[in-house]
């Protein structure tokens, strides 16, 4: 029963017969008789079918709700027993918004010395991909803001602050200085995160404070992206002061704070609203922390 319910999250997940039974390892044939297997079952259709999958039925979402918390507390089971006989072991998966990536590895890192057993998987995800992934059991944990009504929803923790510099190239406008303002920072060319992102809508409130307008020349949903168009030519960037200094970030390359006003936005982990979690969950969150020097 367990895998048939495996194979409906995962055909919700890739919304492709084909796709999924790849994914899962087992034929699409397979795949196919063990959603009519769970469907009888259960006595309802789960899956509207034609020539192609279209989506689940209304009962199907339902049972895809109960499927997603039933394969977790398995999950859950197997990894207590396990932990028991064998220490700590496992695979966690963690989301991160694209500008708390880099930090990824203050937490990671330490978790993994004291628990070597223990493997990751991390993906950078928009604010409103994580928090849904995290919510279906999809993510284990994310790095993500916490000033957004839906972190209500689930379990969360503040862990550090995010504050802003301009980035930029030697020679370029503004790189001889100390400070820059978020009103001069509007002045010059700009590649930022795509609007969807979270970090975008931050730094579109305070760009555009007073009616200013700003001119974007790049939009992307990868900071690596960004970071190579301002360094090929000559551009700027708004990027988490964090970020710049775990980057690594060299000449030409040059990061100045933004100020007028200083802002800043607490960033933390966030996990689902589970009665018991999972060890390798309950652990790293029990154990994540970054120290003030670390995030600055």
């Amino acid at each position: 029963m367990i895998d048939k319910l495996e194979y409906l999250i995962m055909l919700s997940h890739e919304r492709h017969f084909g796709r999924a039974a790849e994914k899962l390892g087992i034929t699409q044939p397979t795949l196919s008789a063990g959603i009519r297997h769970l469907e009888e079952r259960l006595g309802v259709t789960l899956v509207n079918r034609g020539s192609r999958y279209k989506g689940m039925t209304s009962e199907g979402e339902r049972v895809l709700a109960w499927a997603r918390k039933i394969t977790d507390d398995v999950r859950t089971m197997r990894e207590e027993v396990r932990s028991v006989r064998r220490g700590l072991t496992g695979h966690l998966r963690i989301g991160a918004v694209p500008t708390a990536l880099s930090l990824v590895a203050r937490l990671t890192t330490p978790f993994r010395e004291r628990h070597p057993d223990v493997t990751f998987d991390v993906a950078s995800m928009s604010s409103v991909d994580l928090l849904s992934a995290v919510e279906d059991f999809e993510v284990d944990v994310g790095l993500t803001y916490l000033e957004d009504d839906r972190v209500r929803r689930v379990d969360y923790k503040a862990l550090y602050e995010e504050r802003y510099s301009l980035v930029t190239t030697v020679g370029s406008p503004l790189s001889e200085r100390e400070e820059v303002t978020w009103d001069e920072a509007s002045r010059v060319p700009l590649c930022l995160l795509s609007p969807t992102m979270q970090n975008r809508q931050i730094l579109n409130r305070h760009l555009g404070e007073k009616d200013r307008h700003f001119e974007t020349v790049m939009e992307s949903n990868s900071m690596l992206a960004i970071l190579s168009q301002v360094r090929m030519a000559g551009l700027a960037t708004i990027m988490p002061h964090h970020a710049t200094v775990m980057l690594g970030l060299a000449p030409p390359m040059v990061s100045i704070p933004l100020v007028e006003p200083t802002v800043s936005y607490p960033i933390g982990l966030v996990t689902a609203r589970r009665d018991l979690r999972p060890p390798i969950v309950a652990a790293f969150w029990n154990e994540a922390t970054i120290r003030s020097d670390e995030a600055v």
